[in-house]
């Protein structure tokens, strides 16, 4: 068999190679006609009155009003009393031991067991309470009243009724098809 000489060409250096040599292109005249181009000028400045005191002068009043002594701010500030405790250390507050006070919670039992969850607080719901008692509501508002929902999950009046004017259960419709002689693609 004969060998065939085969150039191989990496395709991505080559086309650095290219692009290097478009931006070099001419580079040195390029920048001498960007440095020559003649400048912007500046915006003309507002002409002045001149009734501006010199800035010299205004600092010197100025420094002159703040180390003069104001007598009736004197005798104010002799009126003002201050008290202030001083704070408590950081290594006395670290050995203090903190005192966390639980408050027992009303637990109540739940009616379906669906987990290792046997109770809850009073005034809490389960996701799949709420929407049970949201679809009892939906489905008979006169027998499942906000009242009714509030004693039968332990929850306060406002926020059963709340939750039944705030929250809706998904509406799930299937809509059937308008007729049964549709065009079907039929096996060839």
């Amino acid at each position: 068999m004969k060998k065939r000489n085969v150039l191989c060409v990496d395709l991505s250096s080559m086309g650095s190679r290219v692009t290097r040599m478009i931006r070099n292109f001419n580079l040195e005249n390029r920048a001498f006609r960007e440095i020559s181009k003649a400048k912007p000028q500046a915006a003309p400045r507002h002409p002045t009155s001149g009734s501006f005191p010199q800035e010299g002068a205004a600092v010197t009043s100025i420094a002159g009003e703040i180390h003069q002594k104001n007598d009736p701010l004197l005798s104010m500030l002799k009126d003002v009393y201050v008290e202030s405790d001083d704070p408590v250390p950081q290594g006395e507050a670290a050995s203090a031991p903190v005192k966390v006070v639980k408050t027992q919670t009303q637990r109540r039992l739940l009616k379906y067991r669906m987990s290792d969850v046997t109770d809850i607080p009073k005034g809490k719901l389960l996701l799949v309470e709420a929407l049970t008692g949201l679809n009892n509501h939906k489905r008979m508002p006169k027998t499942w009243t906000p009242e009714k929902l509030a004693l039968e999950f332990s929850l306060d009046p406002k926020d059963a009724k709340a939750l039944t004017d705030f929250f809706f259960p998904f509406d799930v419709k299937i809509i059937p098809p308008k007729s049964e002689t549709k065009k079907q693609i039929k096996d060839s």
